[in-house]
């Protein structure tokens, strides 16, 4: 018997496994790589990047498992506020000042600063809701972070938008996967918050690129992590817990003393299929938006308009952002080098469009756009492009979802969740919740263990 079966080979289930990496522990992964939704290759001083690519810092879970497994991050050195809109490039400036300097009809103009101006505000009252209290824990401060303004959606707050309006401020929102009559009041202003760089941030990048982290995971919990295994049940007994999978072509079980699920909540639902009603019922209702991404390799030989960027902000294009993934690169070196790498990401409706669309029809719309934005001859630099895609990409807080909180926190007995669905901040919130559960699990081992150790008779070992 196992100490412990982790099902998720993610981001959420590897920092689980590294945390419980003394005890007997199995990972099961269904893909034939690790890392979900973290996915980036390596390509010489560069790297393709098609998931998550921002980092939280000092204090932060990321910021503790970073230090233990030796992986390096750094503060993301170029600007997290380029905007390009309606053929107008926006390099410098504050933010607040884009509705004045962006070309749009004057009745958009106009509403975009009248809902700029209660983003600002909300964004101060989000901002306070954040902010560590001394005494508290996580779990109470994350709840009250998911309690602020989660009655009605972003779209109900700032009311109906003309079009470039309503344009330029989806393109933050959705960014979330959820788009802005999906996503609640507090998490359209949270996402605002994240953005301006107010508060608790994501802002580092991974060295070499987010893959690093994942891959080194692995790589240190060796056979443990056992890939194209896809489990389909997982069912409690008195004093342990029975994981059933599909592997090679056969079916398999193992049987451990504590599992955590560290998949998506609708797999964990679908699986999980003698966890308690009401914790069915709360991962049931968790929503994913899609995502649809295209990794860029370019080979430009001198230096570049954008070689100060890491992110554009794309309102009426294709994809929402470009992110600019040789920033890393550029931040440290004292003579430039040639080439570059880009990444677009399409969430939510822009990802949905995408969807069902080829391979090579994502990336040709992408680039077009890119290249319209970027000019400067970037489509000819290209020498390598992919495209990948999630259908169930992001969690994201919707009106309600504040309710379900306190059931999917309280776990069942000896399965416990991980996932970035159990909180508001996406990578961080994955190696959080991967902790915590490794720490629940950590605790229901050790116990018995001691108890073992005390129903022995005199004399043995």
């Amino acid at each position: 018997m196992k100490d412990i079966v982790i099902v998720g080979g993610g981001l959420a289930g590897l920092s689980a496994a590294w945390r419980l990496r003394h005890w007997d522990t199995l990972v099961l992964e269904a893909d034939d790589r690790v890392g979900g939704r973290i996915r980036s290759e390596r390509r010489g001083a560069y790297w393709l990047n098609w998931g998550g690519h921002v980092f939280a810092g000092g204090g932060s879970s990321t910021d503790a498992l970073l230090n233990e497994v030796g992986v390096m991050a750094v503060d993301i050195p170029g600007s997290l506020q380029a905007l390009a809109m309606n053929g107008r490039f926006l390099r410098r400036g504050h933010i607040a000042s884009y509705p004045l300097r962006i070309p749009m009809p004057m009745r958009s103009r106009v509403a975009t600063m009248r809902a700029g101006v209660k983003i600002v505000a909300g964004v101060a009252r989000y901002t306070g809701v954040v902010r560590k209290r001394a005494g508290e824990s996580g779990a109470m401060r994350q709840q009250r972070i998911y309690d602020f303004a989660n009655e009605r959606s972003f779209q109900d707050f700032t009311g109906e938008l003309p079009e470039d309006a309503a344009a330029l401020f989806s393109t933050t929102v959705s960014r979330s996967a959820g788009n802005m009559d999906q996503v609640s009041e507090g998490a359209g202003l949270g996402y605002f918050s994240l953005v301006l760089g107010i508060g608790q941030g994501l802002s580092r990048g991974i060295v070499g690129g987010p893959s690093t982290l994942t891959e080194v995971l692995a790589v240190t919990l060796g056979d443990r992590v056992r890939l194209g295994t896809e489990v389909h049940e997982v069912v409690r007994k008195a004093g342990s817990v029975v994981v059933r999978y599909h592997r090679d072509g056969a079916e398999h079980e193992v049987e451990a003393r504590t599992v955590v699920l560290a998949t998506t909540a609708n797999v964990s639902h679908r699986i999980g299929v003698d966890l308690p009603a009401d914790l069915r019922d709360a991962l049931a209702q968790v929503k994913y938006g899609p995502h649809v991404s295209t990794a860029f390799l370019t080979d430009e030989p001198s230096a570049r308009p954008w070689d100060d960027i890491y992110a554009i902000a794309a309102p009426k294009r294709s994809f929402a952002i470009a992110l600019n993934q040789a920033s890393i690169v550029r931040g440290t070196e004292s003579v430039r080098r040639p080439g570059g790498s880009f990444m677009t990401f399409s969430p939510a409706a822009l990802g949905a469009a995408l969807l069902d669309k080829s391979d090579d029809e994502v990336v040709d719309t992408h680039l077009r756009d890119l290249h319209a934005i970027l000019g400067h001859g970037f489509a000819d630099s290209v020498v390598e492009s992919k495209a990948a895609r999630w259908v169930d990409a992001s969690p994201y807080c919707f009106s309600g979802r504040a309710r379900l909180q306190p059931t999917l926190t309280a776990g069942a007995d000896r399965v416990f969740l991980a996932g970035d669905y159990l909180g508001t901040l996406y990578t961080e919130t994955a190696i959080t919740s991967g902790f915590s559960a490794a720490q629940e699990a950590a605790s229901v081992l050790a116990t018995e263990r001691q108890r073992r150790g005390h129903e022995l008779p005199l004399g043995a070992s």
